[in-house]
């Protein structure tokens, strides 16, 4: 494997996510899973959605692009399908992807696309300060809860497996080795995975901080079974004074590149286009 030059990964515009923040921690597992893996800059696409996770896109030196808000995941397909050597990673937040673009993640892990999805899972909406997000567990005081959520939240984990998905695990955003261990095994799984992140967000939420996360958390060992199905439910639905890390659920299907017609010849970049076939397309809808 070629050695990667770290300082590849580096860019020259300053980092502005508050201090503490668990973007942070992200941001460096995610640079060092890359490295790890080998992979040159050049191969890689990171697709981002809005929020304090999409300021990544100033600070990774890889091909990017920052999002529509919660369309992040159906851009990063297409850029897979449209050139299936690339790897390509949806780095999303819990709004961004369980809220607005909620619908887009349920569709992509039914069709189970090579790609990856990290979900910054904060439970807030921290760029327009605070609200609660969709995975803000029940009774959490926000600016938009002021007497607590009051509804169940959403699991990414559970339901990228519920909806299809073939790899789901969950990591942690203070604890970079495990972090940057999960997301390289995330990246070289062949299909749709998904990796929970949890991340404090030291400005908005006083109750989730390091500390808590740290007081509850422990790591699935060589003894757990990621391939049972039953299993993996029990451990995804694990929250309160014990919270599972590392990979919950893993399978492997067909990918949707692997079953898509269109990719019958190879990547869409590298065919070329035949006329033919495109009048007889077109005048089906003249």
């Amino acid at each position: 494997m070629t050695a990667i030059d770290p300082k590849t990964f580096e860019t020259n515009i300053q980092l502005t996510w508050c201090p503490g923040c668990g973007n942070y921690g992200i941001w460096m597992a995610l640079k060092s899973a890359i490295l790890k893996l080998g992979i040159p800059s050049h191969k890689v696409v990171v697709v981002y959605g809005v929020g304090c996770h999409g300021n990544m896109r100033d600070w990774m030196g890889v091909y990017g692009v920052e999002e529509l808000h919660g369309r992040a995941i159906p851009f990063a397909q297409g850029v897979k399908m449209s050139n299936t050597d690339l790897t390509v990673i949806a780095v999303v937040g819990d709004g961004d992807s369980m809220g607005e673009g909620g619908n887009h993640f349920i569709h992509a892990a039914k069709r189970n696309p090579n790609i990856t999805v990290l979900v910054h899972d904060n439970q807030v909406y921290g760029l327009t300060t605070g609200q609660a997000a969709p995975t803000a567990q029940k009774g959490f005081v926000t600016k938009s809860t002021p007497t607590g959520v009051i509804d169940e939240p959403i699991n990414p984990v559970s339901l990228a497996l519920t909806v299809g998905g073939t790899f789901a695990a969950r990591s942690f955003a203070g604890d970079i080795p495990h972090l940057s261990e999960t997301i390289a095994t995330a990246i070289t799984h062949k299909g749709f995975s998904v990796v929970d992140v949890l991340q404090p967000c030291v400005t908005f939420d006083k109750i989730h901080t390091y500390q808590w996360y740290r007081d509850r958390i422990y790591k699935l060992d060589a003894s757990y079974d990621a391939k049972d199905k039953k299993i993996a439910r029990e451990k995804m639905f694990e929250w309160g004074e014990k919270i599972p890390v590392g990979v919950i659920y893993q399978e492997t299907k067909p990918t949707s590149e692997e079953i898509e017609g269109a990719l019958e010849h190879g990547p869409l970049y590298g065919q070329s286009l035949d006329f033919q076939k495109r009048e007889e397309l077109l005048s089906i809808f003249r």
